[in-house]
């Protein structure tokens, strides 16, 4: 079973994203923000990180900055969420796998972590 490292600040939004994972058949787990993503991930070891690009305390950018910088983390794919258009996002941070514009399409989600994973 793969697992994923949804981060999300929008409790409804991740509430919803980690029901629809794990409707899939993905063992999912969550944290609101970059830092407590970091905190978390040594404990889950990710196959995949969803994470949104707008956050408090440490943002989807930093966060992935992070993550290409630790030899342990860095071939992690990374989905970079956001409402902001994606040359905004890639001039602060360009390490992302895929990134995916807000409001998208749950089969276009569920295709687009289907094809990073493999399954």
């Amino acid at each position: 079973m793969k697992t994923i490292l949804l981060v999300e600040d929008e409790f409804g939004i991740a509430t919803a994203l980690t029901l629809i994972l794990e409707d899939e058949g993905y063992r999912v787990f969550s944290a609101a923000n970059g830092r407590k993503a970091l905190d978390r991930m040594g404990e889950i070891a990710p196959d995949l990180v969803v994470t949104d690009f707008m956050m408090p305390v440490l943002d989807g950018a930093a966060l992935g900055q992070a993550l290409r910088a630790d030899p342990a983390w860095k071939d992690i794919p990374i989905v970079m969420m956001s409402a902001v258009p994606e040359e905004s996002v890639a001039k602060r941070f360009d390490g992302y796998t895929a990134f995916l514009r807000k409001p998208f399409t749950l089969p276009g989600f569920l295709g687009l972590v289907t094809r990073i994973l493999g399954d």
